[in-house]
């Protein structure tokens, strides 16, 4: 059995964790060759200080040169050797379309993951997906570069590697396929709640632990938005058959509704460590990765609809979604700088859906973008949304 050799980007994040957690445990089937990180240069250093002999890293990524050169005076001498160390997307990019790379984790945050993904795929590479912006903002180039090199694109999102797993082998084509929300810290609130809401509250998730932005995300819903429109790339299924579901225990990550009527669901205890393993390690299987369910233990399991009338950025995600061409890119963008702003303490959280509505209202779409049209419409809706997040703090005297 060879050892699949693994490039991860993002890997001081959590899930960059939850990867190298993996990797460690699987020292005969994996094996960690480049990492980038952002400006966590200690992080990078103690990841990149880890492995186990013999199993050296040869890349690491940092966002600039100035970063390079603390992370240059601080890795030990005896992990330097033979590391080269390379700036920005262009370095990701290099590693990413590696010959000596078969599997490329894109854990990074935003936009910064779309050119390496694409490299990937296009050099024929097993893409395992950590992250949304990527099929958000450029999902027709990564269908079209999946398509030119052959390559293998696996969900690690928890919801999508469990509608992968459901319709893995599957013969018949389902007629909807579900994704299941939480809810967030705000499932019952009522509006006027929602826009009292400080950022300490908008960070206390029910269930799972994840990064601020995640997070806030998944308090207005954001997030599943930004799920169904990565489930209609992943899966070729259309809008109308992408359907959120609000299960607040979070032990059903997802569910596959068939032309026979009958409906079949993923449980697992709610942990990242799943479906990291399930792409890495894909097409075998790992044992004992996460505590078995007890089917007698789970009492009662609850599903709502979605409200998209409380939680409008859901119904943001679809409109861009249909809309398609630059109007995803532009919707994940606006959204960034908004809960931004919010963490900053500069807008309130309901207004992220204000920023984000009045973005993609200004914006006049490129239908079938490339990649440097993508790279524009990123670039023009994060400065409109930065104009008005000041507006918007200006008028409400939100600091």
């Amino acid at each position: 059995m060879s050892v699949k050799r693994v490039v991860l980007l993002g890997a001081t994040g959590s899930i960059g964790r939850q990867v190298r957690a993996v990797v460690a445990d699987h020292p005969g089937r994996l094996e960690l060759v480049g990492m980038a990180a952002g400006r966590r240069v200690d992080d990078l250093v103690q990841a990149a200080s880890e492995q186990a002999p013999g199993f050296g890293v040869r890349w690491l990524n940092v966002p600039s040169p100035e970063v390079r050169e603390r992370l240059r005076r601080l890795l030990p001498a005896s992990v330097a050797h033979g590391v080269e160390i390379t700036v920005g997307e262009a370095g990701m990019v290099q590693m990413a379309q590696a010959a000596e790379v078969d599997i490329v984790v894109v854990a990074v945050v935003g936009f910064a993951g779309l050119a390496p993904t694409l490299a990937a795929l296009r050099a024929g590479k097993t893409v395992a997906l950590a992250t949304k912006e990527s099929l958000v903002a450029g999902g027709h180039l990564v269908r079209e570069a999946l398509q030119q090199g052959g390559g293998t694109l696996l969900p690690v999102d928890s919801e999508h590697s469990a509608l992968w797993q459901l319709l893995e082998g599957e013969r018949g084509r389902p007629e909807r396929l579900y994704l299941t929300a939480s809810g967030g810290p705000f499932r019952t609130a009522a509006r006027a709640e929602m826009a009292q809401a400080t950022v300490a509250q908008a960070l206390q998730h029910p269930t799972w632990s994840m990064g601020p932005k995640i997070t806030v995300d998944s308090a207005t819903l954001m997030n599943k938005g930004f799920e169904v429109i990565e489930a209609r790339w992943l899966f070729d299924v259309g809008w109308d058959r992408i359907e959120v579901v609000v299960h607040p225990e979070s032990v059903v990550h997802a569910l596959v509704a068939w032309s026979d009527g009958s409906l079949t669901a993923q449980l697992a205890t709610p942990h990242m460590r799943l479906p990291v393993e399930r792409a890495l390690l894909f097409p075998e299987t790992a044992h004992g990765s996460v505590p078995a369910l007890d089917p007698a233990r789970l009492g009662a399991l609850h599903f709502e609809p979605a409200d998209r009338e409380r939680f409008p950025l859901l119904e943001a995600a679809y409109r861009a979604g249909r809309l398609g061409g630059t109007y995803p890119a532009v919707l994940n963008a606006a959204d960034e700088v908004a809960v931004q702003a919010f963490l900053d303490g500069r807008l309130r959280l309901v207004e992220i859906e204000t920023v984000v509505h009045q973005v993609l209202e200004r914006h006049q779409g490129v239908q079938a973008p490339d990649l440097e049209q993508v790279r524009q419409a990123d670039q023009w809706a994060r400065q409109q949304a930065e104009g008005l997040c000041q507006a918007l703090a200006e008028r409400s005297g939100v600091r």
